[in-house]
């Protein structure tokens, strides 16, 4: 046997069935939907609509909240960091920074940059440089004789705003002055 003669058994694979094709066919006239209405036709039926009743979907009340300002930070903990310096996946001789943690495959995501946790044990002499720390974080690591440096990291959407704040003052901020 060859690969160009492999095929189904036969009435494995059902034909589909061709609707509106004229009374013969069985399926002519309504194509199996019945009649009238907007169920009949095709692209109406709205999904959630009952029929005038307010819909499940409204009668419940909305909950949660998700803050546009909020800073996202990659979340590493320190357990992590150290699992990858005995695996030689990070140079514990070099800073360690975000762009070191992607490398390692440690830090996911975090447009703001890392924030550095204290979760897991730390052994190694390490320096890093990060968005943020907890101050278990950071006590952990000056107990292993090593350094931690929090940079501000500004986001697009705040340079974008520094850019635009630096033109020309605006008519509102002359007549505070004056």
């Amino acid at each position: 046997m060859k690969l160009n003669e492999l095929n189904d058994n036969a009435g494995a694979r059902k034909g589909r069935m061709r609707v509106g094709r004229g009374i013969g066919s069985g399926k002519g006239k309504t194509a199996g939907r019945g009649q009238k209405g907007a169920k009949s036709r095709s692209g109406v039926s709205i999904n959630g609509f009952e029929g005038g009743q307010m819909p499940l979907h409204m009668r419940l009340p909305k909950r949660g909240f998700n803050n546009i300002f909020a800073k996202d930070y990659a979340i590493v903990n320190l357990g992590a960091i150290q699992k990858a310096v005995d695996a030689k996946k990070l140079d514990a001789k070099g800073t360690i920074d975000h762009a070191a943690l992607k490398a390692a495959g440690l830090a996911r995501g975090g447009k703001d940059g890392v924030r550095l946790l204290g979760k897991g044990e730390l052994k190694t002499k390490l320096s890093f440089t990060v968005a943020g720390a907890s101050k278990g974080a950071i006590e952990a690591v000056e107990k292993a004789g090593g350094k931690v440096e929090v940079i501000e990291v500004v986001s697009a959407a705040d340079k974008a705003a520094a850019k635009k704040g630096k033109g020309a003052p605006s008519k509102g901020r002359e007549k505070a002055k004056a």
